[in-house]
Order: C-alpha cells, then sequence, then structure tokens
C-alpha cells in the first residue's frame, strides 16, 4: 500500500470548507493532530483515517492512492478574486486538483483534441481576441456553442458547483495543457463570458503569474468582450437605435448578457456616456444586473457528454468511476456539469475518432 498522503488529505479539507476545530468536532480527531496529519509530521493510523475520512466523506482510498498535482493562488486565474472568501477560494483550487485526476484517467481511454491555444502576451486584448479568431479560423461571425469551440482546440472544460456568486471560474496551464473550469451558478450568459475571460488569460498571460493582477484581469475582460462580440460583427448588426429593447433583442445574437452588450456598445462608441448610463440603470431596474430574466440555454461539456454516452454502452456507472479513482461521488458530480448517466470503459474506435472530430 502507499503511504498515506498529507496533499490528499489537504484537498479534501479544502474542498469540504472545513477549518481544523471543525473538522475535529465532526471527526474526533484532535485539532493538534489534524494540523501534524496535514503537515506531513504525523504518519495516521488506520482508525484515524476511517474517522477523518467519515467526516469528510471521502474514501479512505483516496488518502493512500499516492501523489496528486498541486495548484497554488498563484497559477491559477480566478475572476472576482477580491469578493472571495479564503475558504471559497481554496474549494475551488482544490476542485482544480481533482478535474486533473479526471482528466488524466480520461486521456488514458480516449484521444481528445490536442492544445492549440496560441500565445499572444505580445498582443492588445482586442487585437489578441482577433488574431486567435483568425487562429481559428471563425472569422467574425458569433459563436454558437463556445464550450464545444473551446474543447475542440484542446481546452478542457470542467464545472464547479460551489453555490457562491463569488466564485466565478478559473483557468490554468498544466503540462502545457490549458484547464477551464465554470462556475454553474452563474447565469447561462454570465458562464459563457467567464469562459471567455479565461480564454483571455490562457493566450494573454500564460508565461506570467495567473494570481490576483487587477490589470490582467482588466485585459481579460477586454479579450472576453472583443472574442464574443467582434467590432466589425457588431457596427453592422447591433441596432442603429441602441435602446434598452432594441439590445435586449440583439443580445441572443451574441449570447451575452444585456449588461455586456450594453458595455461594448459603449466601448464602441455607439452609446454616449448619458445613453450607457441611463441603459444600466434601466437594465437594473428590470433585474438585469444580477440575472438574465430572458436568457439562453446553458452550454455543458460536448467532450463529457460524448464520452459518456459511448461508454454507458458499457454498463459501468459514474460510481464506479469515481472509485476507480479513489473519489467521493459527489465530487466527480459537481465536474461534469450534472450530466446523468455514466458508464466508462474502454472507447470503441468510432468514439475515439468522434472525439477527434468535434
Amino acid at each position: 500500500m502507499k503511504p498515506f498522503s498529507p496533499d490528499r488529505f489537504n484537498i479534501a479539507q479544502k474542498r469540504r470548507r472545513l477549518k481544523g476545530t471543525e473538522l475535529a468536532n465532526l471527526s474526533g480527531v484532535t485539532e493538534i493532530t489534524i494540523s501534524r496529519i496535514s503537515k506531513g509530521k504525523n504518519e495516521p493510523d488506520t482508525s484515524t483515517v476511517e474517522a477523518l475520512a467519515k467526516a469528510l466523506n471521502y474514501p479512505v482510498a483516496f488518502f493512500y492512492a499516492g501523489e496528486i498535482e498541486i495548484l497554488n493562488k498563484d497559477e491559477v486565474s480566478f475572476r472576482s478574486l477580491s469578493r472571495m472568501a479564503a475558504l471559497d477560494r481554496d474549494a475551488a483550487i482544490a476542485a482544480g486538483s481533482i478535474g486533473m485526476l479526471l482528466a488524466a484517467w480520461i486521456d488514458e481511454r480516449f484521444n481528445l483534441p490536442s492544445a492549440d491555444v496560441p500565445d499572444f502576451r505580445e498582443s492588445a486584448p482586442e487585437q489578441a481576441a482577433a488574431l486567435l479568431r483568425q487562429h481559428w479560423g471563425i472569422g467574425e461571425r458569433p459563436i454558437s456553442n463556445l464550450l464545444k469551440l473551446l474543447e475542440s482546440k484542446g481546452i478542457r472544460i470542467f464545472s464547479l458547483c460551489e453555490n457562491t456568486k463569488n466564485v466565478d471560474a478559473f483557468s490554468f496551464w498544466r503540462n502545457d495543457q490549458p484547464f477551464v473550469f465554470l462556475n454553474t451558478f452563474k447565469t447561462a450568459e454570465r458562464s459563457c463570458l467567464d469562459a471567455a475571460h479565461e480564454v483571455g488569460h490562457l493566450v494573454l498571460h500564460r508565461h506570467s503569474s495567473m494570481g490576483a493582477c487587477k490589470q490582467a484581469e482588466t485585459e481579460a475582460n477586454q479579450f472576453a468582450s472583443a472574442f464574443l462580440m467582434p467590432k466589425a460583427d457588431m457596427l453592422a448588426k447591433a441596432p442603429r437605435r441602441p435602446t434598452v429593447d432594441n439590445i435586449l433583442k440583439a443580445k441572443k445574437r451574441w449570447r451575452v448578457s444585456a449588461m455586456a452588450m450594453t458595455t461594448r456598445l459603449y466601448s464602441l462608441n455607439r452609446l454616449t456616456e448619458w445613453q450607457y448610463r441611463s441603459a444600466c440603470i434601466e437594465l437594473s431596474k428590470r433585474g438585469y444586473r444580477t440575472s438574465e430574466p430572458i436568457g439562453i440555454d446553458r452550454e455543458s461539456s460536448t467532450v463529457l457528454q460524448m464520452i459518456f454516452q459511448e461508454l454507458w454502452k458499457d454498463k459501468i456507472t459514474k460510481k464506479e468511476v469515481a472509485a476507480d479513482l479513489n473519489i467521493a461521488m459527489d465530487e466527480l458530480e459537481s465536474l461534469v456539469f450534472g450530466l446523468i448517466g455514466a458508464s466508462i470503459d474502454k472507447p470503441s474506435s468510432t468514439a475515439k475518432s468522434q472525439l477527434r472530430s468535434i
């Protein structure tokens, strides 16, 4: 048996958002012992691990499953980091480690698209958005399914079920593989904007610290707006009289929120400052600042859906997948956009070719 992993223990504790005192009360293990275990200073006995595993609702096997990749906050991009509590931040980052376990497990069984995400760190955000569209051959047209496009370019996308609006999304590079995690607690439009924002980080800030940086966040916001709403298409198709009602009709073309479209129109000088402020006030009154009353359908992972559909045929359940990964069942559920049913085993050649052509 492999030795007990303090890193895995720390990840499980962070995922459950439990402080040492809280975990001690739940498990009956002293706070001092928990602290020493988390720092690798104590090798816990079987009964202690069982008590901690029960309190954390994790399989005992998880803590003995070998090394696990650890992310630190400086290599992860976050939106709205200033509003995020440390427990929420650490829980989300820990989900990244679980996501990498699942990604590696999938990669052993499927041939997924290779990463095709260029480095545009020398470019301004608007220029980088245009260059990426050119590189991917999508021109100026609206993107009908953003997540499908990103996955076809080799970006691994997973969901977050954090039940808080303070965790939007985050992204990171690991061994030349780009990852994006999206909070499904947000509106569908906000999730699309979050995804585009994270792509901005991936192409603009790949070789710099991804931690809290106001300039980097501003650049990623500008990139996302330009990528989802290209200048030429906006100027050609946006309403000539950008009233609130016209904005609400037109936003469906670009699958963005009313506020995002209003801000883009203002940046392109299609709205005066007075018109922009008036539109924002009116949209807020109608409930569009915090939600999207008339919204789009939520996008999900095309790759995960195809994997599950193909592998369900082998009648291997998600419970068995979680057991194979030695992770808690709810952790698997939280990563896969709530997809139901799941069988995973050796894929057929048909599934492999389908995944290559996404």
